[in-house]
């Protein structure tokens, strides 16, 4: 791919899931093959980049921990960009959710599924946006490591954890860049 739709690129702390609290760049791609109601990001505005201008933005940043996010990343990702990414010394943690297969040289998949059918079996992190629905199921059908439930919203908070002390396998994931109010 010559050219990527990047909607933003910023740096900050992990929010959620495996890695909160690591300090990672931000890229997050344009696009996404779903419409899910309780989506909290805008993701549609982008601007096109090449990958040298990818690299240089995401090389201003002290950290080598890149989270590369959407939208829907794997409807653009690519392995000349994560090759590029490799050779600058990159960790590449990739959030999808599970629709398409992931590029290479991804060090870390991190699965969020919405109800399509998944693309993808086997991840590092399979993180559910919890409402309430059969989760057991969807645990079966994605072989990972680390089972993480968010809650949808603070009107659920409650309902998952008392989910997961009856479910002792996951684990709550709270959006905490949203509870310290930073991007």
């Amino acid at each position: 791919m010559d050219s990527y739709r990047i909607n933003e690129i910023f740096y900050s702390l992990q929010g959620e899931g495996y890695y909160t609290g690591t300090p990672a760049v931000f890229l997050r791609m344009s696009g996404c093959n779903l419409k899910c109601g309780f989506c909290d990001t805008s993701h549609e505005s982008h601007t096109v980049m090449t990958i040298d201008e990818i690299i240089d933005a995401v090389t201003d940043f002290p950290a080598r921990h890149i989270v590369i996010t959407g939208g829907e990343p794997t409807l653009q990702l690519d392995a000349a960009l994560t090759t590029r990414l490799k050779e600058e010394g990159f960790y590449i943690q990739i959030e999808t959710n599970g629709t398409h297969p992931v590029a290479p040289a991804v060090d870390w998949v991190t699965v969020s599924p919405k109800g399509a059918p998944l693309a993808i079996n086997k991840a590092d992190e399979l993180k559910i946006v919890f409402t309430g629905h059969d989760v057991e199921t969807i645990a079966e059908t994605v072989e990972a490591c680390h089972l993480f439930l968010q809650p949808c919203s603070e009107q659920n908070i409650q309902e998952t954890v008392r989910y997961i002390k009856e479910h002792p396998w996951w684990r709550l994931s709270l959006q905490t860049h949203k509870l310290i109010d930073i991007p």
